[in-house]
């Protein structure tokens, strides 16, 4: 059920960025965070995407929650969920 949780979640939160206005680089800090949340680890997460943000810890407790949610999805569940992602980020950029 966690799993599933986390994809609704992720999806959710790509087909709402698909649909936002934004510039390059907003589509490249996406991309990035999508790319560290599924492959990298969270302190890569901190010194990479969101290291200009000052997270409070309630925000630092919920990424971690998120990225153990994603590291305990099943590799092919990863696999597809990075699919999904890059087709969504690839409509968008025919849009521009």
């Amino acid at each position: 059920m966690k799993g599933s949780t986390t994809f609704l979640l992720l999806l959710s939160f790509a087909l709402c960025w698909s649909l936002a206005p934004g510039t390059a680089s907003d589509n490249e800090f996406f991309l990035e965070f999508l790319q560290t949340l599924l492959a990298g680890s969270l302190e890569d997460l901190y010194e990479g995407p969101l290291a200009s943000y000052d997270l409070k810890p309630d925000a630092k407790a919920a990424m971690a929650e998120l990225k153990s949610c994603i590291d305990n999805l099943a590799p092919m569940h990863k696999a597809e969920l990075v699919k999904l992602l890059v087709v969504v980020l690839d409509s968008r950029g025919d849009d521009a």
